[in-house]
């Protein structure tokens, strides 16, 4: 009896350690990945950025001092941040605003409206190559699209926006709303949730489509507001090719396109000072988690969920 009730309990054991090794065995291939790819290179950047160290000497322990570099001694590490946040400030709220007004109108039934779709969709498709980039840079030229439009309408001989510091950073900003699409499509799935009936209700009570707008759709949809806004600061933050392809890697003009990611990759790759550009990486990091949690925080005051 004794034997018999040690297979009944080992049995059912057996079964499911050998499920569990099974469920690893399939993910075994994405843990590799994440430990080689990403764990690791993390962890050895975490320790570079705390090194002085180039590919010509072994790393040499520094502790903290290249973040006291960065915060006290480096005066392109802030005209960077400037730059990063005054793109990440504009950007942000234009490209949800634009994607918004988008997806609204064609939520209306519009007919042919898959092909609306896929037209507003494309720029987010092959906008971020590198010769978007460069097409880009030949619309702003001094004899661009642009200046060509502006001469012909209004007689005005416009600048070269990309290399006047004082537009430079608006072109890129122009850049990023331009790709609105993906954002679009999620503001367009959270609308086509919103019951039809509370917009009939609100009718029959006599109110206009701006305060269902404001009443009804924009507080339904601050959940789906709260997800692109997230998503899209954090891919502001990372932004790297349309400075680099712009500026031709210099952050030009007068560092008015350099991007903190691009900065990081000038020390790294142009200055080769791998411990320094470690630690601008994890600087980087601590601003998007602190930009993360400080929205995570916020959305209990402002984002309503059905519940």
């Amino acid at each position: 009896m004794a034997v018999d009730e040690t297979l009944h309990y080992r049995a059912p054991v057996w079964s499911r350690l050998r499920g569990q090794l099974a469920g690893y065995g399939f993910l075994s291939p994405w843990l590799i990945g994440f430990f080689a790819l990403t764990f690791g290179p993390a962890v050895s950047s975490l320790y570079l950025s705390l090194t002085d160290y180039s590919l010509m000497s072994s790393p040499r322990w520094v502790g903290a001092g290249n973040y006291v570099q960065i915060a006290q001694v480096d005066p392109r590490f802030r005209a960077a941040m400037n730059v990063t946040f005054t793109y990440v400030l504009l950007s942000v709220p234009l490209k949800l605003i634009f994607a918004l007004a988008i997806a609204v109108l064609l939520n209306k039934g519009l007919k042919g409206l898959n092909w609306f779709r896929a037209i507003f969709y494309l720029p987010s498709l092959i906008g971020g190559p590198v010769a978007i980039a460069v097409l880009w840079r030949q619309v702003f030229a001094s004899d661009g699209i642009i200046n060509q439009v502006l001469m012909s309408v209004f007689g005005y001989e416009g600048p070269s926006w990309i290399a006047n510091p004082d537009t430079a950073i608006y072109t890129l900003v122009a850049l990023a709303v331009w790709q609105f699409g993906s954002s679009m499509i999620i503001f367009l799935a959270g609308l086509r949730q919103i019951p039809q009936d509370m917009y009939e209700a609100a009718s029959i009570d006599g109110a206009s489509r701006t305060r269902q707008f404001f009443k009804i759709t924009l507080p339904l949809l601050t959940p789906v507001i709260f997800f692109n806004a997230v998503i899209l600061t954090i891919d502001a933050f990372k932004a790297f090719t349309p400075a680099f392809v712009i500026s031709d890697g210099s952050g030009g003009p007068i560092d008015s396109t350099l991007f903190y990611t691009l900065y990081l990759y000038q020390e790294a790759f142009m200055n080769f000072r791998f411990g320094y550009a470690s630690a601008l990486a994890w600087v980087l990091v601590a601003i998007i988690a602190g930009f993360t949690a400080l929205s995570f925080f916020s959305a209990k005051y402002w984002v309503h969920y059905d519940d």
